[in-house]
């Protein structure tokens, strides 16, 4: 089976790396463009990146997909089965959803249509979840809309942090993977549509959300600490 990968964060370099284990090696990567960290703003490659380097795996790093015929003929090209996405960041256009002949399905860190959107794993820890999940679905042209393939749950303990927890849903969502992907190629297993209804959104964390409303509860503000280290942490002043 040819696949491509879309992914870019530590999340997703955990799910690739679990997946090329099981035997699962991409046709190529695609993730966002290197970019500045750090005080000196060093230019620094993305951590799928780096993975996709160390195995000689053709990489494309597109600034946009929508009205980007360049990188829909590159991926044509490519003729993939499948596309698999984990922490892309980006609605993938009708235009690229067609292209492999099994579509694209997405590693979601929650237990949809539950979170919905770029920060599941922070939402959970900040509300005071017991449990959350990974979900494997198919990707539509909305947002973590499409039909659920499988799920997993998992528990969050007193002392996860995201950094802590979304590394542990990356191993199980993978691990999920590997035993999906078959049946899905297969047609065991099929989409089913999400209850709309039933969904709730986040969006993307920003630095000032980390600052500590001290009115708030002892319990509220460690959650703060747990759900926004390593960034942007819990800050005062």
């Amino acid at each position: 089976m040819k696949y491509v990968f879309f992914g870019t964060p530590e999340f997703a370099a955990i799910v690739l790396g679990k997946l090329m284990t099981a035997g699962y090696i991409p046709k190529a990567i695609v993730c966002n463009p290197d970019k500045p960290v750090g005080r000196k703003r060093i230019l620094t490659p993305p951590p799928t990146k780096v993975l996709a380097e160390k195995f000689n795996i053709s990489i494309f790093q597109p600034k946009k997909l929508h009205d980007n015929s360049e990188f829909v003929n590159q991926l044509k090209k490519l003729k993939p089965d499948l596309a698999i996405v984990a922490a892309y960041g980006k609605i993938i256009p009708k235009e690229l959803l067609n292209i492999p002949i099994y579509g694209f399905i997405n590693v979601h860190g929650s237990l949809l249509p539950a979170y919905r959107g770029a920060s599941p794993i922070q939402n959970a820890i900040l509300n005071g979840d017991k449990e959350t999940g990974v979900t494997i679905m198919k990707v539509d042209e909305q947002m973590d809309h499409g039909g659920v393939i499988s799920k997993t749950k998992i528990s969050i303990l007193s002392g996860d942090t995201f950094e802590s927890f979304s590394q542990k849903l990356a191993i199980s969502g993978a691990n999920l993977l590997t035993k999906t992907i078959p049946d899905y190629i297969s047609g065991k297993l099929k989409p089913i549509e999400q209850n709309d209804s039933e969904a709730t959104y986040t969006e993307i964390i920003k630095k000032e959300e980390g600052r500590i409303d001290w009115s708030k509860s002892a319990k509220e503000i460690e959650r703060m600490i747990q759900a926004f280290y390593p960034w942007p942490t819990a800050w005062t002043l």
